[in-house]
Formats: structure tokens, C-alpha cells, sequence
């Protein structure tokens, strides 16, 4: 079933070809590529909110979106419909340009990462030999549409959620960019197709996740990824028990609509990223198309996420910036030292293996011996 795409796409290039000249193919070709983009973008972006808004109904014991359509399925249409119709307001004392342009800058790298991702095999748009590199660069870019959006909107809350959002991206983007590190050792390149196919066939055992600097450098990338979408229980920086809703507080409308489209892509996104990285992207069983297998575990991933949100509370700005710079980053850098060993010095393989392991549970028995001693809570007792 694989080849339907591509031989789908090479006809209607040869049919092309047969009556345009050559430079006119290129550009449809680069056409299909940006069309197909496009839609899958914001088509991803609208059934992930109703897959959310499902499955967090159910960990609360609702049933969510179920008036619209059949199980809810035409809710985000109608959500749609109904911010493309709403009052856009503007605080009088905004910066009316920027205020416009942050919902616009912070969608157009959510849109260009999808074109290094391969959705399956003979399936990327572009097979960049830097394509790793080109993904965690345009991304890094949200961090200034995000504070772009928070200071135009001269609101205090908006501010304080663009501040929290610096801090936060900042910090977790050094660890995410270390945790790639010794997979590109393994891989012996920053192509995102080459780093799926250096993980083997369908044998699942050949992926980076089953080693042990590989699963180390799972973990940490996801999490990293998970921060840095904002997502629970690292969403400081929308807060909405303490700065109302953080930096798109003075949003509303269709350029709300952007910023909510920006989140839940790049949720996806970093879900296909990990899977490629880590979890042998299209590579499968045989029986199913390999871009099937990619949306299956880039889905499985998503819904960790919003597992997540479901389950966990919000961390306190101090420790969430502390498992950035106090556990993650320090666990980065051991990492790419064993994995070091692992690729140079073979016979320390399973040894190292061994001793990371070991490391692992220690550590995780001190922090759990360490909450065990912690006081206990004080009370006070108020006079009426």
C-alpha cells in the first residue's frame, strides 16, 4: 500500500511533463508538497482538540463533544466557524502591528517542521541532510512569537506568561538539543530518513529506544518536547489559576485560533520527531503501510500528552526550571558520555548498560528517600 502516494505523485508529474517544461515540474511538485502540508496542519490540529476534549472527558467521568455530529466528530468545525466569527478585540493601549503578527509568526514554523518529517517511506517532503538541525532551529523560533504576542498586548498577565515562556523554552531547548546527540553518533547523520532507516527493518529491538542511552535520551527528549509545547504539568506559562491564561490573555477570535492551532502542531510534531528519533519511525511489521506505522506511534506519543494533562498537576515555576537545569541537563551530558563507550568501546557495552541502570535506581531511591524525610506540613491556627 505504500507506493500508492508516490506513484500517485509520479504520474501526475508525468502528465505534467508531457505538456509543460521542465522547470514547471519542479514547481508543482513543491506545490503538492506545500498543499498536502497545509491540510494535514490545520486538519491535525482540529481532531487532536476533539481527541483531547474526548479522552480528558472520560478520565473525568464526562462523555465531551457529543452534540455536534456523530461522537462530536463536526465539533471542531463548528468551533472553527464560530472563532472565525467572533469580535477580534484589541486593548486600546496595544501595539496593534505586533499585536496582529505574533499569532501569524508563531504558525508558519509549526507548519514548515512538517516538511522534514517522514510520514513514511519515499514520504518527506523535503530530505534536508540537516533535517534534525532544521527542526530544532525553526522551532526555537516560537519563543519569540510567543513574547512578540505577550509584550504587544501591554497586560501584566500577558507579560508575566511571556517571561515564564522565555525562561521555560530557553532552559529545556539546551537539554532537547543534547538529548539528539548520541543518536546522531549511532546514525552517523542528521537526516531525519537516514536516522530511521540506520534503526533497522520491522524488528523493533533494532531501535535507539531499546539501549540504554537511547531510552535515557527518550526520556529526556520527550519530556523536554512536552515542555516545550507548554503542555501539562509544564504550562507555568499559561497559568490559568494564577495570570488568567498567560500570554494570549488578550486574544480572542481567529488569532486565538492561531495560537491554539500552533500548540496542538506542534504537539504533533514533536510526537513524529520522537518517534523518528527513537522509535524507528515508519519502520514496522509488515502488513500495514509504513505511514501507517508513523501515525500510530506519533498518536501513541500524543496521547501520552494528553495523558498528562488528565493526571498530573502544574509544577511550581522552581521546579520546573530545577528539572531542567539540576536533573535533565546533567543526565544529558552522562548520557552522551556512555553512549561515547557504547559506539568506541564495544567490549563495555552491556557493562555500561549495567552501571547506567544502577545509577538510574539509586538515583530514583535518593529522591524517594529524600521526599520520605521531607518535614511534614505545618498548621496554622487563625483566631476568628
Amino acid at each position: 500500500m505504500d507506493p500508492i502516494f508516490v506513484n500517485s505523485k509520479k504520474a501526475l508529474l508525468n502528465l505534467f511533463s508531457a505538456f509543460l517544461p521542465d522547470w514547471t515540474v519542479v514547481l508543482v511538485s513543491i506545490f503538492i508538497s506545500i498543499g498536502a502540508i497545509m491540510v494535514l496542519g490545520p486538519f491535525t490540529m482540529m481532531y487532536l482538540t476533539w481527541f483531547e476534549r474526548k479522552l480528558l472527558g472520560r478520565i473525568q467521568n464526562r462523555i465531551g463533544p457529543n452534540r455536534v455530529g456523530i461522537f462530536g466528530l463536526l465539533q471542531p468545525i463548528a468551533d472553527g466557524v464560530k472563532m472565525l466569527t467572533k469580535e477580534d478585540i484589541v486593548p486600546e493601549g496595544a501595539d496593534k502591528a505586533v499585536h496582529l503578527l505574533a499569532p501569524i509568526a508563531i504558525v508558519i514554523p509549526s507548519l514548515l517542521v512538517f516538511s522534514v518529517l517522514p510520514f513514511g517511506r519515499n514520504m518527506t517532503a523535503v530530505n534536508l541532510n540537516i533535517g534534525v538541525l532544521f527542526f530544532l532551529a525553526v522551532s526555537a523560533t516560537t519563543t519569540l512569537s510567543i513574547f512578540m504576542g505577550a509584550w504587544a498586548s501591554r497586560n501584566k498577565f500577558s507579560l508575566l506568561g511571556g517571561m515564564r515562556s522565555v525562561a521555560q523554552l530557553v532552559s529545556y531547548e539546551v537539554p532537547m538539543v543534547l538529548s539528539v546527540v548520541p543518536v546522531i553518533l549511532a546514525a552517523g547523520s542528521l537526516s531525519t530518513v537516514d536516522l530511521v532507516e540506520s534503526q533497522g527493518g520491522w524488528n523493533g529491538f533494532k531501535w535507539f529506544v531499546f539501549t540504554p542511552w537511547g531510552f535515557t535520551a527518550f526520556i529526556t527528549f520527550y519530556l523536554s518536547g512536552v515542555a516545550e509545547c507548554n503542555r501539562t504539568p509544564f504550562d507555568i506559562p499559561e497559568g490559568e489559576s494564577e495570570i488568567v491564561a498567560g500570554f494570549h490573555t488578550e486574544y480572542s477570535g481567529m488569532k486565538f485560533a492561531l495560537w491554539y492551532m500552533a500548540e496542538f502542531m506542534n504537539v504533533f510534531t514533536v510526537s513524529g520527531l520522537t518517534a523518528v528519533l527513537f522509535l524507528g519511525g515508519w519502520q514496522g511489521a509488515p502488513g500495514l503501510p509504513s505511514w501507517a506505522w508513523f501515525f500510530i506511534k506519533t498518536y501513541a506519543l500524543v496521547f501520552v500528552m494528553m495523558w498528562f494533562r488528565g493526571t498530573l498537576p502544574r509544577l511550581r515555576v522552581d521546579q520546573l526550571m530545577g528539572l531542567a537545569w539540576k536533573f535533565l541537563l546533567p543526565l544529558t551530558l552522562v548520557n552522551i558520555f556512555v553512549a561515547g563507550l557504547w559506539f568506541f568501546i564495544p567490549d563495555l557495552r552491556w557493562r555500561v548498560g549495567t552501571a547506567v541502570a544502577l545509577l538510574g535506581l539509586t538515583f530514583w531511591a535518593l529522591m524517594a528517600l529524600n521526599r520520605t524525610a521531607l518535614p511534614e506540613k505545618r498548621t496554622y491556627e487563625f483566631a476568628e
